[in-house]
């Protein structure tokens, strides 16, 4: 009781280690947290006794003294932690040892902190009564999640940053909480990335209160967290179309708004950027800030390194913020909860943030300062440097090692000290690259996000009351689930396969593969270049690696691709997800180039379903592959209904070899992967014209069916190739063989259906009239696919059943034919 009572007297405040920068004067704390732990835990049992506390009360009010800064509801949390000592509270080193310590109580307060069915009434009324008071004495607003629109009246003020110049601390927690509301509010009826978001309310706002935006560079790595940044950037009113056709795009988007310095959507780019920005300022005679916001498992990938040894080097001025919420590998739909942290770099953290002695230490340098003057500053800096490598060795020294000033572990959530810190950090002129280290909670102050972050990473439309999702009802899986089951099929007769993934188990399927073999499927955190390599030493060796990575992020690990696994024919099986358009993530995302970039490599094998059953196949075939790399792509979204191998084990096709799928005369559509599809149906629109339309199913790019190419162009007066990649890719491909055999100096007239040579912007729901023009040599277009429903984007692109009919009609003679307009079939 003492300890809460002192808490509440001293402001609500803990003072940490973390708090504190620059040597200088100590903010006026209240509570000392370590002088009431001991008190508390020098209370003989008479005193307590008289306290009027039982041993089961004590250890309840225990969490809610020594951690303030969090919500603990009784009536939502586990088991009754009475009877266990105190040493032992979370199954490891003692989290009351450590109140910095967010992998303890933090990360897992639901699973240690006391429900207890036997706590008094007291005690119950008392730890909510303490856990409804911010840290800084502010009243916590209870928060509207009931589905209607919250009552949001300090937000409602502001459009843009610079409105926000002039709230008191106080008022910028209430508006980091409104946004909490506004944001589930929105997201719960359009769908998007949420828990992360949520996570970074407080930094978002204090970021816009202290800096000068756009005038100061703020960059959003990975980008999925913007969704605050946004809001408070003149956005608010279109929330609503987040990710929609004609709507905001879900990431930062340079031509969206002047506020977004640098577009993001891939992973570890924000200190390289930040970096270039921050040299050109300087050459450029600026004043400005640029702020590079990274973490949220973006800190895995090489890149992020490289900049920060090149930002130690050239010393230039650079704030870069770690927001640190213990997510190194993304949550894409586990199986088990939350993926836990991949690699060393989570354990250095941990060891940072953890640390007593580090805190306590560091102390003695900021002490040095006040007894001695500012005369002893350079001193105090070497006592910190000295403190900070003998607490964390090596590894807690990390970043400095590379040349960044390192501040931190800072609570994420406590507004008071985020401003402090980025104001100071503002004002000093020559500090050079400042690393500041945020511990953060993905999905804070939203109960269903907190618990469940991995399943609320990206979400879909749901009920805000309740966290539950509205999952689109399909009477087929997702054809990433298709592509799990037959793996795992495979290994279950096959010990030698392996499988790899860089941090999206559950966005390849592959969590569903390492439940079943644990030790035989390694998330490598986002390290798409390191995966590949991974993956071809491990074939070096005998084993079977299938890397699944997307289609867009296999881009990154190229150069690994061509000099470490096709340049030495090493059997690395590639199951290449989100291949063509995607949907509501946008051009960042869109897999229009994977056929193009691995067909060109010499070794590669090269193939693309047409539905769930060739994908089983394929996966056979690629396991059966043991002289050379393989690959095969699949899209987003569900299979259409096929009939599938028993015991979804599918059988090795024949490499190189297509099949016809119905027999005409006149016209032949060759299709290239799940676009089969859409030819099939458009050869169903064209009966009605009765115009004989043979389709086929090429299924591989490389090598090509000779004879299925050669056979399509001899006994058909017109051939069509149709796939949903860019320019480059099968239809380059057909192309060069046809011109190669001969088989272009008859009368053969061939046309390719690719993605148009352009990006197609959000919104565009039919070609533009320069697309419909050139019905002849349809692609992909040569530019970036935006953001908006998957069916959108195959009609802007100008590649859905109608517009492959309507291509017909117009290679073989014009736009009607007995009176019907084929686009109004």
């Amino acid at each position: 009781m003492a300890a809460i009572e002192a808490w509440r007297r001293g402001g609500g405040r803990a003072e940490t280690g973390g708090v504190d920068f620059g040597y200088g004067e100590r903010k006026k704390g209240g509570w000392n947290e370590e002088r009431e732990r001991e008190r508390e835990l020098k209370k003989t049992k008479k005193e307590r006794e008289r306290d009027g506390m039982s041993e089961n009360d004590l250890n309840i009010v225990k969490i809610a003294t020594y951690h303030p800064l969090h919500i603990f509801h009784l009536s939502k949390l586990p088991r009754s932690l009475a009877g266990k000592e105190e040493g032992n509270l979370t199954g490891h080193r003692s989290s009351l040892d450590r109140p910095w310590d967010h992998k303890g109580i933090h990360g897992y307060k639901k699973v240690i902190a006391a429900k207890d069915n036997n706590a008094s009434d007291e005690v119950r009324t008392l730890v909510k009564k303490v856990h409804k008071t911010k840290p800084n004495g502010q009243m916590r607003k209870n928060l509207n999640f009931s589905g209607e629109k919250p009552s949001t009246p300090i937000l409602d003020t502001i459009n843009y940053p610079v409105h926000m110049k002039n709230l008191s601390i106080q008022e910028l927690d209430v508006l980091a909480n409104e946004l909490r509301e506004e944001i589930v509010y929105t997201i719960s009826k359009t769908g998007g990335h949420l828990s992360s978001s949520l996570g970074v309310a407080e930094l978002t706002v204090a970021l816009h209160h202290v800096f000068e935006c756009p005038k100061d560079k703020i960059i959003w790595d990975v980008g999925h967290q913007a969704y605050p940044h946004k809001i408070l950037t003149g956005r608010r009113s279109r929330m609503h179309t987040i990710r929609q056709t004609c709507g905001l795009a879900g990431f930062p988007k340079r031509e969206e708004s002047v506020y977004d310095a640098f577009g993001a959507g891939h992973s570890s780019t924000s200190i390289s950027a930040g970096l270039g920005m921050a040299v050109a300022r300087d050459l450029l005679g600026k004043d400005n800030h640029v702020i590079s916001v990274i973490g949220d498992g973006s800190m895995t990938a090489g890149q992020a390194y490289e900049a920060m040894n090149n930002a130690g080097y050239l010393d230039t001025n650079l704030i870069i913020i770690l927001n640190d919420n213990e997510q190194v590998s993304l949550p894409t739909a586990t199986v088990d909860g939350p993926a836990p942290p991949v690699g060393a770099l989570s354990k250095a953290l941990t060891r940072l943030h953890s640390s007593r002695k580090f805190h306590q230490l560091r102390e003695v340098a900021k002490g040095i300062t006040k007894k001695i003057g500012e005369d002893a500053h350079e001193i105090a800096a070497k006592v910190d440097s000295y403190m900070r490598g003998i607490s964390g060795g090596a590894r807690a020294c990390l970043f400095e090692e590379l040349g960044l000033f390192y501040i931190g572990p800072v609570d994420g959530h406590n507004m008071e000290d985020l401003v402090h810190i980025l104001e100071k950090v503002k004002a000093i002129p020559s500090l050079g690259p400042v690393l500041i280290h945020i511990i953060t909670e993905k999905g804070k102050g939203y109960a269903p996000a907190e618990v469940a972050a991995d399943k609320m990473h990206g979400v879909v439309k749901f009920d805000p009351m309740s966290g539950k999702q509205q999952k689109s009802k399909s009477t087929t899986q997702s054809y990433t689930k298709y592509f799990a089951e037959s793996l795992i099929a495979e290994a279950e007769r096959d010990d030698s396969i392996v499988a790899i993934h860089a941090a999206m188990g559950g966005g390849t399927g592959l969590n569903l593969f390492q439940k079943e073999f644990p030790d035989r499927c390694f998330d490598v955190g986002i390290a798409e270049q390191h995966a590949v390599t991974f993956a071809a030493g491990l074939a070096s060796e005998g084993l079977k690696p299938f890397c699944a990575i997307y289609s867009s992020f296999l881009q990154r690990g190229y150069d690994q691709v061509a000099h470490d696994v096709d340049l030495q024919k090493l059997p690395v099986r590639f199951a290449i997800d989100r291949a063509g358009l995607v949907g509501a993530d946008g051009p960042t995302h869109c897999g229009a180039f994977d056929t193009t970039f691995m067909a060109c490599l010499p070794n590669m094998v090269v193939m693309a379903p047409s539905n769930e059953t060739e994908l089983m196949h394929m996966v056979a075939t690629a396991a059966a592959i043991d002289d050379r790399p393989s690959c095969f792509r699949f899209p987003r979204g569900s299979g259409v209904g096929s009939i599938l191998p028993p015991n979804n084990k599918g059988t090795p096709l024949e490499v190189g070899k297509g099949r016809i799928l119905k027999e005409g005369s006149r016209v032949a559509i060759l299709g290239y992967g799940t676009i089969v599809q859409s030819c099939i149906a458009a050869a169903e629109l064209l009966q009605v014209l009765d115009i004989s339309i043979t389709v086929a199913d090429a299924r591989f790019c490389k090598p090509l069916d000779g004879d299925l190419i050669r056979r399509l162009a001899q006994e058909h007066e017109y051939l069509i190739t149709v796939e949903e990649g860019s320019i480059g890719g099968f239809s380059s491909h057909v192309s060069h063989f046809l011109g190669l055999n001969g088989l272009l100096d008859g009368n053969l007239k061939w046309r390719a259906m690719i993605l148009p040579d352009r990006y197609i912007d959000h919104g565009t729901l039919s070609p533009s009239k320069k697309d419909q023009s050139e019905w002849r040599a349809m692609i992909l277009p040569d530019r970036y696919i935006d953001h908006g429903a998957q069916m959108d984007q195959i009609e802007a692109a100008g590649l859905d059943s109608k517009q492959i009919a309507a291509t017909v009609v117009s290679l073989i003679g014009g736009e009607r034919l007995d009176g019907i307009h084929i686009l109004n079939i």
